[in-house]
């Protein structure tokens, strides 16, 4: 791929999902220093990594591959359209990797991140609502007896 999309996105979504170079080297079975290659530009993955990558951050490898490779839109290629959770984890990736939220979100595990990205761009209405529901489902553990789910 000649394209510097690739290299950018891998690192984008390795950093907002947490994961050092050596865990995503360990996962997809190959040395660290390859992975790095792969995030720096000077290696390629080949397309049973990028599915595994795909994997790995839970995309369909339809949003996977939309999201790195970037096509010219007045082309028509036989393909359709980016999907809209194609476009939204890259608006995800945006919000995590932009300067202002990076101190932000540093000790939030992906699922807070997430959390966060769409709360953020709900109505002040609708935020509420949000709360209050989760004070709810708060109260129904605490009455119960419930345990908290442990912290990933």
């Amino acid at each position: 791929m000649e394209n510097e999309l690739l290299p950018q996105k891998l690192k984008e979504l390795r950093k907002a999902n947490g994961y050092t170079q050596d865990y995503v080297a360990s996962f997809l079975g190959v040395v660290r220093q390859t992975y790095s290659h792969y995030e720096t530009g000077h290696r390629t993955p080949s397309s049973e990594t990028l599915y595994k990558l795909a994997g790995l951050y839970n995309v369909s490898i339809e949003d996977f591959m939309q999201l790195i490779i970037k096509l010219d839109q007045t082309i028509y290629y036989d393909a359709p359209p980016s999907t809209q959770s194609g476009q939204e984890l890259s608006g995800f990736l945006d919000y995590v990797n932009a300067q202002d939220n990076i101190r932000k979100l540093r000790f939030l595990n992906y699922m807070e991140k997430e959390l966060l990205f769409y709360f953020e761009q709900i109505s002040p209405e609708d935020k509420k609502e949000i709360i209050e529901f989760i004070k709810i489902k708060s109260r129904k553990y605490k009455e119960t007896g419930c345990k908290l789910p442990e912290k990933n």
